[in-house]
């Protein structure tokens, strides 16, 4: 019989252990269940580098999981890198030669070179609203490319992309109001939409399987004890910033394209091929940019209109792009530019159902993409099925995403000085407008919100004020980008020449971080001097404490 001296000393160790031994104190309050009929024993865990670091980063995607509102999951991918992560940058602007490989791989897209069967059915409705709109839609066309003269504003030294820019936002906005007005009586999901014009889409993901640079290689050889792990895949950052010309929203979801549940999935199964482009997207001219991480499709959270039904994208980079391309591969730099922005608005209306580059999606998101100039146009519809890119998940993850798209169409040959539009593509405008008559339906019996507090969704519902305030402050200073009021610690060359490589400054005070052995880039969000409370504002008098005012970063609530 164990004495109750023992018993409690036993009690305080088992506490200690953070539950992780199967001997509870509610055993050891009845002498009676000591004992059970098969041992029972801890978990043996793999205590080698590997392991310890994918145990690490396996709770941390957990912690991103269990956080309450979408704006502490957003912000706590931030919370490891206080000067913001080294990300390779991927705009609307810029698609060199070959980048369609690493889009497919970095976005785990499959593509199709045709749309899905969804479109065939609303074939014979399209044709019929066709010839209902067909005169407005010229009329559009017409005026806005020959009809008025424009002074492009005060400036007239505007370059050809930018003007290009100008008359194709005005013929897309009246397309879409002819659309809308002609197309909202019978299909009156038309009515609830939201219209962006030149809306912010920006989205963040790791990307994994590809092999460290040169210098990691170096650094790693030059430890002993990490020289086994030298040649161990590194994830990547990747941030899409893209503007649109404009997007449309509504307050439900688009019906998935494909019929498969994501967990049906199995690009092994399936037999998809998706091109593996192990090579850091720098050797493709996508350099890295010291920034936060940002994640978003347009809106704040929080809108109703939280899925997007259609948005049309930038084609002006085809101007200039044969001054560094001399291979004309046009069509797979738009179906690049295709999937790069689907993927990233999907990505974003995913993170603020709860989801994130960490926390797999749990059925799929769906949208409809255009990428015109006016004249020529692509259509797109993409699925979102996964978005687990990271580390080892790139090549254990089963699932993939799927992207249907067309090669490039012309709208028209020409339009005379009188405005009359010659050689009107009918199959331009069909696409067009099935991608208007495509309804977006409210999932029955799915819960668009796993992930997310059912009371505090976002910052807005938190209930304490002091807390709701902090949270609202750092969250908007993330996505707004700002540099920091004090500049990124940097290792001068006269340092490196004469502190790093030789010693000749010895008797010099030792000041600077990286003599201090300090890496500033492992600073964390929440590694920084506290507000001081002066003492008149005190609360409880002005020799009370605390004396500094409290931080509320992101911590698990449920």
């Amino acid at each position: 019989m164990l004495s109750q001296s023992f018993r409690r000393n036993l009690q305080l160790v088992l506490r200690g252990t953070s539950g992780r031994l199967s001997l509870s104190t509610r055993a050891l309050a009845n002498p009676s269940d000591e004992y059970a009929e098969q041992p029972q024993y801890p978990a043996i865990e793999d205590l080698s580098f590997r392991s310890r670091k994918k145990r690490e980063a396996a709770e941390w995607h957990e912690r991103i999981r269990q956080l309450s509102t979408v704006e502490e999951k957003l912000f706590e991918i931030n919370m490891p890198k206080y000067y913001g992560y080294k990300a390779h940058l991927i705009t609307d602007q810029k698609f060199p030669y070959n980048v369609l490989p690493l889009a497919q791989y970095a976005t785990r897209t499959y593509l199709e070179e045709n749309l899905p069967e969804t479109y065939r059915k609303l074939e014979e409705s399209a044709k019929q609203l066709l010839d209902q709109v067909r005169g407005e839609l010229e009329d559009v066309v017409g005026f806005e490319l020959t009809g008025y003269s424009r002074s492009f504003g005060s400036n007239e030294e505007l370059s050809p992309v930018e003007k290009e820019e100008i008359v194709t936002a005005s013929l897309l906005t009246g397309l879409n109001r002819i659309l809308i007005n002609g197309m909202s009586k019978k299909f009156t999901h038309l009515n609830e939409l939201e219209i962006d014009f030149d809306p912010r889409h920006e989205a963040f993901w790791f990307l994994g399987g590809i092999p460290p640079p040169a210098l990691v290689k170096n650094i790693k050889k030059g430890v002993e004890w990490q020289k086994p792990y030298a040649n161990d895949p590194y994830d990547r950052k990747i941030q899409y910033v893209g503007k649109p010309y404009l997007a449309l929203r509504h307050k439900h979801p688009l019906d998935a394209f494909a019929q498969n549940a994501v967990d049906n999935l199995d690009v092994k199964r399936d037999g998809v091929i998706i091109p593996e482009f192990r090579f850091d997207p720098i050797t493709l001219g996508y350099r890295t940019e010291q920034r936060h991480a940002t994640t978003i499709p347009g809106f704040w959270p929080g809108d109703q209109h939280e899925f997007g039904l259609v948005s049309f994208q930038r084609r002006s980079h085809a101007q200039i792009r044969p001054t560094y391309c001399a291979v004309n591969d046009l069509q797979e730099a738009l179906h690049a530019q295709g999937i790069f922005s689907s993927y990233a608005w999907t990505l974003g209306q995913a993170c603020y159902q709860g989801f994130s580059t960490f926390n797999d999606v749990t059925y799929p998101l769906s949208t409809q993409t255009v990428i015109t100039d006016g004249k020529m146009w692509s259509f797109y519809a993409y699925q979102l099925n996964t978005t687990l890119l990271h580390s080892d998940q790139v090549d254990a993850n089963p699932r993939y995403n799927q992207c249907w798209g067309t090669k490039e169409l012309q709208l028209y040959d020409h339009v005379d000085e009188s405005g009359k539009v010659h050689g009107l593509n009918d199959e331009v405008l069909l696409h067009l407008i099935s991608f208007y008559m495509n309804t977006p339906h409210p999932r029955v019996g799915v819960d668009l919100k796993p992930y997310l507090c059912k009371t505090e969704t976002r910052v807005a519902d938190i209930i304490d004020e002091k807390r709701r305030i902090f949270m609202e402050e750092k969250y908007k200073h993330i996505v707004s980008n700002r540099p920091r009021h004090r500049p990124e610690p940097e290792l001068y060359q006269w340092e490196k020449i004469y502190k790093v490589d030789n010693d000749t400054r010895a008797l010099e005070p030792k000041r600077r971080p990286f003599e201090l052995g300090l890496n500033m880039y492992r600073r964390r969000m929440d590694e920084h001097a506290l507000k001081y409370i002066p003492r008149k504002v005190r609360p409880d008098g002005p020799k009370s404490k605390p004396k500094f005012e409290a931080t509320y970063y992101p911590s698990v609530r449920r």
